[in-house]
């Protein structure tokens, strides 16, 4: 009788493997196999034989089927095989990629590797199969609403209602549960955590977290007064996203030639005219009602800065106006002006950017995405459409990771609602306003810097490292999609990536045709930026504006949570005293730098983007692109590092080696 040899291969984790019994049959063209129970607890490979009761070979094979049983004494233990590799007899190889968890004792048939696109899985078999795998995946990832116009997220009670395969692995799962309460016992046993009181010297918030700063917290530190490293942040910090050039002043920032000393002895009309004056506008936090902290009133300022490129290419600060409304009580500040006046205003600033930066920035353009497109592609396409394949290791531990932010930071008791300005009421407000202006083009970094009319501006490592990134994968894309999508027709009439595409448009971009956000894809070209936008989004995007909180953030003068004085109303009355009482209190500064540390944390299954340790394809041309990709970036990341060498603060937030495959903390 013909004999199949194959390879079942256990993923190599904590707790993967299973003493349970595992059997397995064939499906092939030309029939199938009876199941074949293999030998319990050969892992992390068995090897076995499955003959077939046929004078021939069951034809190609098309699936897989896996069945977990346990023996006479319960319970189950859970299984996550990695892959089934099978010979025929006539010394063809089969692969089949599961990378999941089985944790029940149903049966689970899983697709061989060969990518395939809807209209060409012709075999009734497997048109079948994939059918009841996107029945089962559309029951399982499900829409929510969580708030009124911001994008939905997936349909949960809590995570431990994930489906396991996208759920933390147990080594993620321990080693963040416990960097968080190792912060929180540091605090506690600092007496901090608990503290309702204001700073009484600026002194004193240095020692927190001390023994874990960085030569770039430090710097901070050291440096925060100073504009240089003010306007440095607009650009290189971890919110390069406000910032645009400006031609013209908005009517409600009468900033005139006479107010202002420029570097160079210019005016201001000839550098605006010149290229050289820049604008920081928050509007986006106008008319918001500011949140209580230890049940007392804090400020939340929609402030309006200038700034101007010297002509030693620095970005320095010349004008800052901190409510949106032109009055007397709402002066516009200048670095002319008295020590503490000045560097009041400028934390005023950096407390509206913080607000901006968390709930816009990071939140809502990094994380609510990414679950947007891991829903959409993980209900709409079966484990053997290339696009699943490609974007599926794009998707690790994001669900997680968000589920958690909703239920521990932003929801009504969360940390957020706890130490910041823009907690409680407007927290939704901020999402939903950002989520109506939020448009395609934004999330396309060549098209969004040269909208903001940033192509020339010296020393901007995020556009730098970012369009180097774009690029490279951009060209990964290529390389990968056209190999299935050889004519734009057959785009068009790929039904499952429509579906997909819609599904984002409707439920992250809430169905606004003015966001530019594509409803269908057209053409292969089309195709190929939409999904570089996906992976861009998920790695680069989010490691700019995610992996330096802790080095900014943790000096809490350079970057504050809250304010708990209103703005200055008249120049001439702060001093030391005034900036201290302005300060958060203890509590707010301490557990928002453990927040800032925990989410800052790589863990130690962490995957570097450019890195596929779990294999979904079998053909050999997606695999020369990944190597290709992985070699790209690193090169990429050599040339940051060698960077660094001439720099005074050194720009690695978008280093390959440090960005994650997926939106995973």
């Amino acid at each position: 009788m013909p004999e199949y040899k194959g390879v079942l291969t256990t993923e190599d984790r904590l707790l993967a493997k299973t003493w349970d019994r595992i059997y397995i049959k064939l499906v092939g063209t030309d029939g199938e196999s009876q199941r074949k129970a293999l030998s319990r607890g050969s892992y992390p490979e068995s090897v076995f034989k499955v003959k077939v009761d046929h004078n021939n070979s069951i034809g190609k094979l098309v699936l897989i089927e896996l069945e977990k049983k346990t023996g006479l004494l319960p319970p189950q233990d859970s299984w996550f095989p990695a892959k089934v590799e099978l010979k025929s007899p006539e010394g063809e190889t089969f692969h089949f990629p599961i990378h999941r968890w089985i944790t029940d004792d149903e049966v689970h048939q899983f697709r061989e590797a060969t990518a395939c696109l809807v209209f060409d899985d012709s075999h009734p078999l497997a048109s079948q199969s994939r059918t009841e795998e996107l029945k089962q995946r559309k029951k399982q990832y499900r829409w929510s609403i969580y708030a009124e116009g911001i994008p939905h997220c997936m349909k949960i009670d809590f995570f431990h209602g994930l489906p396991d395969e996208v759920q933390f692995s147990y080594t993620k799962q321990a080693e963040f549960g416990f960097t968080a309460i190792q912060g929180l016992i540091e605090l506690k046993l600092d007496g901090l955590a608990a503290r309702k009181e204001k700073w009484t010297s600026i002194d004193a918030i240095g020692k927190v977290f001390r023994h874990k700063q960085t030569a770039l917290s430090e710097y901070v530190q050291q440096n925060w007064k100073k504009d240089s490293l003010f306007g440095y942040q607009f650009l290189n910090g971890v919110n390069p996203m406000v910032i645009r050039r400006c031609s013209v002043l908005p009517e409600n920032f009468q900033v005139t030639d006479q107010m202002v000393f420029l570097r160079g002895g210019r005016s201001l009309t000839k550098e605006m005219q010149s290229g050289n004056i820049f604008l920081c506008d928050y509007k986006l936090l106008d008319g918001l009602k500011a949140n209580k902290v230890n049940g007392k009133q804090q400020y939340l300022m929609a402030p309006l800065v200038l700034l101007h490129k010297t002509p030693e290419d620095q970005l320095m600060p010349i004008a800052i106006q901190l409510k949106q409304e032109p009055s007397e009580d709402n002066p516009i500040f200048f670095p002319t002006d008295s020590e503490y006046d000045w560097l009041l205003a400028k934390m005023f600033v950096r407390s509206a950017d913080f607000q901006d930066h968390q709930l816009n920035s990071h939140l809502l353009r990094t994380h609510l995405l990414a679950e947007v497109f891991s829903v959409s592609l993980l209900g709409n396409l079966p484990m053997v459409h290339p696009l699943y394949k490609l974007l599926v290791p794009h998707t690790r531990y994001t669900l997680q990771i968000n589920a958690l932010a909703r239920n521990l930071l932003i929801s009504e008791s969360g940390i957020f609602n706890t130490i910041t300005s823009s907690g409680g009421e407007a927290l939704q407000k901020i999402l939903q306003r950002a989520t109506s202006s939020m448009t395609y083009t934004s999330l396309c970094i060549r098209d969004d810097i040269k909208e903001r009319g940033l192509e020339s501006v010296p020393d901007f490592y995020y556009r730098e490292d970012g369009f180097q990134m774009w690029d490279i994968i951009n060209r990964f894309v290529q390389g990968v999609l056209g190999y299935y999508y050889k004519e734009d027709s057959d785009v068009q009439r790929d039904t499952e990536l429509q579906t997909w595409v819609l599904g984002i448009f409707v439920h992250g971009f809430l169905s606004r045709p003015e966001s530019g956000m594509p409803q269908k894809l057209n053409t292969v070209a089309e195709l190929v930026k939409f999904v570089t936008m996906v992976i861009f989004t998920g790695s680069s995007q989010h490691a700019a504006v995610n992996n330096g909180q802790f080095e900014y953030g943790s000096w809490m003068p350079n970057t504050p949570t809250t304010l708990q004085r209103p703005p200055p109303t008249s120049k001439g009355t702060a001093d030391e005293s005034s900036l201290l009482e302005t300060l958060p209190d203890v509590n707010a500064t301490v557990n928002g730098m453990a927040v800032m540390y925990l989410l800052s944390k790589q863990s130690s299954d962490f995957v570097p983007l450019g890195h596929y340790p779990e294999e979904y394809f079998s053909e050999r041309v997606p695999h020369q692109h990944m190597q290709l990709f992985k070699g790209e970036l690193g090169l990429l990341s050599s040339k940051i590092e060698a960077r660094k060498l001439g720099l005074i603060i050194p720009y690695t937030f978008q280093d390959p080696a440090l960005q994650e495959n997926s939106v995973a903390i």
